[in-house]
This record gives structure tokens, C-alpha cells and sequence, in this order.
């Protein structure tokens, strides 16, 4: 598929083996790094507590590519009450944890190349197998985020993501 997705870059010239299909943000955007110090807080790979008041676990953000036979996936954190975070922690390494009822909580990933914040999207967290992140779905808004959920994006758009990403810093053009 790398050479489906072979292109010229329109800001650097460069040809490239094809753009990444998926991005992540490495923290919640409420997360400082001066946090570390404070023992009610953690960041660990896919869970952050915040000052033992906030709770937010890491997901995916999957949406079609058109054309091809794969999804773009945006890696992004998203915030639970600290009911649904303890379920979830309990049931981590239980199999079957995939037939859990999905959990509400808010966006919690600035995604910069959105013009519109896409922070406090309302959000499903829906467990998987074992081994696999959770699958984040958007509430059915106007949101570009939410719209490309739902209809796909095309190759072009994969390829405009890939660029502001990886050649500028990040903000919507």
C-alpha cells in the first residue's frame, strides 16, 4: 500500500514512501511535565490521572481512508468520570472486556490541524480485545473531526495532514 500512498511532498519537494496513516499525541492537554513530580499524578502509555482528580485514557480516533483498505488513526487521550476509569482498570487484562456497554467522555487532544479546538468533543470509548487500544467514536456533529469520522477522507487529505504535520508546527492552515 506504501506505494499507493508514494507522494510529493508540496512543501519540502520530497517524494515520500508514503505518509503516515497514523498520528498520537504522547499526553492529555491538561498533562505539564512538572506533573511527574506530584504523586497523584501519572502518565503512564495508555492511562493519566491528574492530581488524583482527573482520569483519562488513550484511544483511537479511526477513520476510512477512501479507496484504499485502511484507516487513518489519530491516537488521542480522552477524559472518564472516575467510575468508568476504575471499570476500565478493572477489567484491563480481562478477556472479553470488549462486550463492556461504551464509555462517555470528553476529547481530550488538541489535534492542530483543525481549525475548530478539538478539545471536550463528546466521545464513546469502546474497549477491544485484548492487545488493542480502545476504539474512540465522535458524537455525530459538524465537527471536521466528527464528519471525517463518518465519511472518510481521501487520499489528498492524508497526504495535507501529513504535510502540516510534518513540516510545520502543526497549526490548522
Amino acid at each position: 500500500m506504501s506505494s499507493v500512498l508514494e507522494f510529493t511532498c508540496s512543501m519540502c519537494g520530497a517524494t515520500h514512501g508514503g505518509p503516515p496513516l497514523a498520528y498520537a499525541a504522547e499526553a492529555p492537554a491538561h498533562w505539564r511535565p512538572e506533573m511527574e513530580a506530584d504523586p497523584d499524578s501519572e502518565l503512564a502509555s495508555d492511562a493519566c490521572v491528574i492530581h488524583g482528580q482527573a482520569f483519562f485514557l488513550r484511544g483511537v480516533i479511526e477513520i476510512p481512508v477512501i479507496g484504499v483498505d485502511d484507516v487513518f488513526a489519530w491516537g488521542v487521550w480522552v477524559s472518564l468520570s472516575p467510575e468508568n476509569f476504575a471499570r476500565i482498570g478493572e477489567l484491563w487484562e480481562t478477556p472479553g472486556r470488549e462486550s463492556e456497554p461504551p464509555y462517555f467522555g470528553w476529547l481530550s487532544t488538541e489535534l492542530p490541524i483543525y481549525s475548530r479546538s478539538t478539545i471536550n468533543l463528546k466521545t464513546n470509548l469502546h474497549t477491544r480485545p485484548l492487545g488493542q487500544r480502545p476504539f474512540i467514536e465522535l458524537e455525530p456533529t459538524d465537527h471536521p473531526l466528527a464528519m471525517e469520522q463518518r465519511a472518510g477522507i481521501s487520499l489528498a487529505r492524508v497526504r495535507q495532514i501529513a504535510e502540516v504535520l510534518l513540516h510545520s508546527d502543526g497549526s490548522a492552515g
